[in-house]
């Protein structure tokens, strides 16, 4: 079942949408006076939830005015289309790049559709429905847009997607990153706090780039990032090191793997081997078939999206 749930200030509020497990793919509310702004929104069965939240928060969907789009992969945007509908007042707020993809969907569910296979698209995404281009702002890098006064800056931050940004919301602090900030599962909580791994799903992965947006995302001192997937994450400066660290030993591992006579199921092995070893030095006691049970379509899509980026070099 699909939860909101209010952070005890800032008027923000994580919504899980439900996507393929509970507490794996995040969207978020911010409230001010009361209007609101959607960060992400999952897939068209995120619907409901996302109205929901509004209920719980008070609001109509009238008092929307922004749904702002990190990416347009479809775990974070493939419901854009159906909530637009829902929302007779918000505009689409997305990077120049993918504000195309959001008129026009049809490369966005091809695209999709050579990674994940029809039945996946079906099951998981349904009918990907366009967003009228009247209703779409693009944000390049700087782009400040209010919510009832209160500012929310986009800024550029390629690496995991070249139309990717990042939302700085100066009131709390904080980030809401996408994916840029990797991906942080409460089954990896321990005594030392949130654990982050990269995710490098295809078809645009640019180490170099994703650490220079990470290193970006610092220069604001956030006291707390957002992720996707999943959740509100503190102790940023600590996440950053173990991201940029992981992003090295993953390109490092797709390096030997690319000698392999089976490329694929070389990098499945690495990448499985290298999260059971940061995984076991976080303290996290999962046994090695719980670890991959958590992590299994992250190791598949992130084996997908190295071995793009080997082939591109």
């Amino acid at each position: 079942m699909t939860q909101a749930r209010a952070t005890p200030s800032h008027g923000i509020t994580t919504i899980d949408t439900g996507f393929q497990r509970p507490r794996f793919d995040a969207a978020y509310l911010i409230v001010e006076n009361g209007r609101g702004a959607f960060v992400d929104c999952g897939t068209n069965h995120s619907v409901p939830a996302m109205l929901q939240a509004l209920a719980a928060n008070g609001l109509d969907v009238a008092d929307v005015d922004w749904l702002v789009l990190t990416h347009v992969h479809l775990d974070h945007a493939g419901g854009a289309g159906a909530l637009m509908r829902e929302l007779p007042n918000a505009r689409l707020l997305v990077h120049p790049r993918g504000a195309p993809h959001m008129i026009d969907p049809s490369r966005l569910i091809a695209g999709a559709t050579a990674v994940y296979g029809e039945e996946e698209m079906t099951r998981s995404y349904g009918t990907i429905l366009p967003v009228p281009e009247a209703r779409v702002v693009e944000a390049p890098d700087g782009c400040m847009v209010e919510l009832a006064g209160r500012p929310l800056h986009c800024i550029d931050t390629p690496g995991h997607a070249r139309h990717h940004l990042c939302l700085w919301d100066a009131r709390s602090r904080c980030w809401f990153t996408g994916d840029t900030f990797g991906l942080s599962y409460r089954e990896f909580d321990t005594a030392a706090g949130a654990f982050a791994l990269p995710t490098t799903t295809p078809v645009q992965f640019e180490p170099e780039a994703l650490k220079t947006s990470v290193r970006r995302l610092l220069e604001a001192a956030p006291e707390a990032m957002y992720v996707t997937h999943f959740g509100r994450v503190e102790g940023v400066e600590r996440l950053a090191a173990m991201l940029l660290e992981q992003i090295d030993a993953m390109t490092a591992a797709a390096l030997r793997a690319a000698t392999a006579e089976d490329v694929h199921a070389s990098l499945v092995a690495e990448l499985k081997a290298l999260y059971r070893e940061r995984l076991r030095a976080h303290g996290v006691g999962l046994d090695a078939a719980a670890i991959e049970a958590v992590l299994a379509m992250d190791i598949e899509l992130n084996a997908q999206g190295l071995e793009v980026w080997l082939a591109r070099r």
